[in-house]
């Protein structure tokens, strides 16, 4: 067959189009590895081009398709081929030459003046001219499967002027050869190279070759069905993505091709003190090309810890931030995410509540949030809300509690928010057969209001807020007149506590509680104590423990007892020392002391102490 006479044609890519290389350059270099993916991603695409023709056309094409990177050192050139569709050099005129810079005015228009450093390949078709940013010279060699193709040789040293001329090539396909900049020739190490291919095309579905290897797996888990796939294969391919994290709490594979397209499988993480919480976690592709990681507008805002892959085919490969911002399909992924997780939450504590328990004290936090971000979430996860409770079962829906005390304290939830500072209040409540839940967590203050504005009959209060009825003893004894004073003995122990404390503010409420173990406490109003933490919240500093405290004697207690005798034996300093003490113990679970006060509560300890040996 004789040999077709080569031509060669010269000429001018566009001339509105002067300063784009210098754009390229200034635009895309902080991220200037990513060529490598656009040049990996177009010989992929020119693969499937050719599949799709050869199925639609019968060509009866059985070649093993692949992506080749090829080094040379010497030469200093990186080479990517395919064995795809091809070129022909009038194609190469309008692929190249002409359609990539179809718009470049308005382009021109809109970046030379943006200082915000975006990315901007993919827009016009400036995926190919991205190998601009490290090489100083690129060529093309291209053979279009057309019967009698001729090859097409196209280089251009990063001006607007190029050659074309026809080439001899044996083999169906496109190579494109960069010659690489001298500053860029960490390019040509086989390391660097297997790095970018790895973050970038690691799950493409044609094998993609360094130097003869295959560095890709083509088929990701997310592209099969979740029947065909075992709990370890998740677990291993979990960490694939992330190799030095602990085993995920679940994951939830994704397969959706209405009303728009996605695949992926998340995770929610077993979150160490090291899990950065405020960035987000998963990874974005378009058609098992890697796109980002950093796409928080794709996940519910509760839901950041999420990690694992999601690959959204409908997306563009180059999506900006404002692009996600602002697209409707992006708000549908996130409402997706929102409902399979509310989902996944309620499957797992239905089918093992035991099982579910562990698991419910990594993710509570962000649950409460998502209840009181989404009411749709809320919605499909409001019975399964777990609270940790001094029962015996450890944890309580808020239906089970409220019907196990419904007889002594109907739509009442008692709660401590600090089990330490509180221990003298549950005991008391425990002592009397009531049931308390434990909220002790940042979030847990705001979600109880968000829980009574959701159930306009629920009421939860606090352990240290008020009594239960069921605690006090009608110690009838406490009424009884004595003495010439015709006093009750509650009087007398009321009178003593208000002289020795001397505090306007606090209210002295004396009881004779059955449980007689303890002398006294502070009761806080609930409301008070809520709107004082809601003025904390917002930055309003310097406030003590709100107005409304009271404090109630326990005329049960033996101490309280004696303080009587004392007083009816002219012992009222005495006495008065023994009611300040009293009175700083039962503040000691409200608020630590200052210099002043610390000195004052040692030194009365001592004076008690010397007090009693005397005795």
């Amino acid at each position: 067959m004789a040999k077709k006479k080569q031509t060669a044609e010269t000429g001018t890519i566009s001339i509105h189009t002067e300063n784009i290389f210098p754009i390229i350059k200034k635009w895309l270099y902080s991220d200037k590895e990513i060529f490598l993916r656009e040049l990996v991603s177009n010989g992929v695409d020119a693969i499937h081009k050719l599949q799709h023709i050869n199925l639609v056309e019968g060509l009866q094409l059985a070649d093993n398709y692949a992506v080749d990177i090829r080094i040379d050192k010497e030469a200093g050139t990186l080479t990517v081929s395919d064995n795809g569709i091809g070129m022909t050099s009038d194609e190469v005129k309008k692929y190249i030459n002409q359609i990539a810079f179809s718009s470049a005015e308005d382009f021109l228009e809109k970046y030379k003046k943006d200082d915000s450093q975006q990315q901007i390949i993919g827009h016009f078709g400036l995926g190919f001219y991205s190998a601009f940013m490290v090489a100083d010279t690129v060529e093309i060699k291209s053979l279009s499967y057309q019967k009698g193709a001729t090859g097409a040789h196209w280089n251009c040293s990063g001006s607007t002027e190029y050659n074309l001329e026809t080439v001899e090539k044996k083999d169906r396909g496109t190579e494109i050869v960069l010659h690489l900049a001298d500053d860029e020739k960490e390019f040509l190490e086989p390391a660097r190279l297997r790095e970018v291919l790895v973050r970038y095309c690691n799950f493409l579905p044609v094998e993609i070759r360094l130097e003869g290897d295959v560095v890709n797996d083509r088929n990701p888990l997310w592209t099969r069905s979740p029947s065909e796939v075992s709990d370890d294969e998740y677990k291993e391919f979990y960490k694939k993505l992330y190799p030095m994290s602990d085993d995920p709490l679940f994951w939830i594979h994704l397969n959706i091709d209405y009303p728009f397209n996605l695949k992926g499988i998340v995770y929610f993480p077993k979150l160490t003190t090291e899990f950065d919480i405020s960035k987000s976690h998963i990874k974005l592709f378009c058609n098992q090309v890697f796109v980002s990681d950093n796409c928080p507008e794709l996940i519910p805002e509760f839901l950041t810890p999420l990690q694992g892959c999601l690959d959204a085919p409908d997306l563009p490969l180059n999506v900006s931030r404002s692009y996600l911002q602002n697209e409707p399909q992006v708000r549908k992924i996130n409402e997706v995410l929102s409902g399979r997780v509310a989902g996944k939450v309620v499957d797992l504590a239905k089918s093992d509540r035991e099982s579910f328990t562990p698991i419910w004290d990594d993710i509570h936090t962000f649950v409460k949030y998502g209840c009181m971000r989404d009411d749709k979430f809320y919605e499909k996860v409001k019975d399964q809300i777990l609270f940790r409770t001094t029962d015996e079962s450890g944890h309580t829906t808020l239906e089970d509690y409220l019907e196990r005390g419904k007889d002594k304290h109907e739509n009442t939830v008692y709660y401590a928010s600090d089990e330490a500072a509180q221990a003298t209040y549950l005991k008391l409540f425990k002592n009397e057969g009531n049931e308390v839940v434990i909220l002790d967590q940042i979030i847990d203050s705001h979600f109880i209001s968000f829980l009574e504005m959701k159930n306009s009959d629920l009421t939860f209060q606090r352990v240290d807020a008020d009594l239960s009825q069921n605690m006090v003893d009608e110690d009838k004894s406490s009424k009884i007149v004595e003495g010439k004073d015709e006093k009750s003995r509650g009087d007398r122990v009321r009178e003593l506590f208000e002289q020795s404390l001397n505090q306007d503010k606090l209210k002295i409420r004396v009881e004779a509680l059955k449980d007689s173990s303890v002398p006294g406490m502070i009761l806080l109003s609930e409301q008070a104590r809520r709107f004082q933490e809601m003025a904390r919240s917002m930055g309003q500093t310097g406030l003590d423990l709100p107005d409304e405290q009271t404090m109630v004697v326990n005329l049960s207690n033996p101490v309280i007892k004696n303080l009587v005798t004392l007083a009816e034996e002219g012992r009222n300093v005495d006495a008065g020392v023994i009611a300040e003490q009293v009175y700083d113990l039962a503040m000691l679970a409200h608020r630590g002391f200052d210099r002043d006060q610390m000195e004052a509560f040692l030194e009365r300890s001592n004076k008690i102490l010397e007090m009693v040996g005397k005795e």
